[in-house]
């Protein structure tokens, strides 16, 4: 199996996360705002911010399986009274899904939030018709907390969306 580590962006990593993410299918998934096609204009732009964001807010990694960037996990810490709270985001490219690399990243991306911060409540959000992001939070020890009935709409179509959390 191959090694599946977290490490920083670098604006090197556009050309892989331009490839990853100029793919509906994987778009899918997210919430709305990301551009298609994906350029490797919108890549560098993007690695850019998460490498100037405030680290007591985001802490932003590229996925690499033995050095090859293969995704991307974002813990986002909430604010006002939710502020011990982070939220979780991923996504691996299409080539390596089902291969258990999404749930190493969020099991280590759960981990070093946990050790390093004083967030003690990690959540993600997936649509309940995405069964296998859903998988992925609880194989990595997230509960599902709730579903958000009708609450999101994605290309015209009206969502669920399951809550799942893991606590420190």
């Amino acid at each position: 199996m191959m090694n599946i580590t977290l490490r920083a962006w670098t604006i090197d990593d556009a050309p892989s996360l331009a490839a990853i993410l100029n793919n509906e299918n994987i778009l899918a998934g997210f919430r709305d705002g990301i551009p298609y096609p994906y350029t490797e204009e919108h890549a560098r732009e993007f690695i850019d911010m998460q490498l100037r964001a405030d680290p007591d807010k985001v802490l932003a990694f590229a996925i690499a399986a033995d050095e090859e960037v293969v995704g991307s996990i974002t813990v986002s810490r909430q604010d006002n009274i939710n502020y011990l709270s982070a939220e979780i985001g991923y996504f691996i490219a299409e080539a390596h899904w089902g291969k258990g690399f999404a749930t190493r990243a969020v099991k280590l991306a759960c981990q070093t939030v946990f050790e390093k911060t004083d967030i003690i409540r990690v959540f993600g959000m997936s649509f309940t018709d995405n069964p296998a992001s859903c998988r992925v939070l609880e194989k990595s020890g997230f509960e599902l907390e709730g579903v958000l009935r009708k609450s999101a709409i994605k290309k015209g179509k009206i969502r669920d969306v399951s809550v799942y959390a893991r606590l420190k």
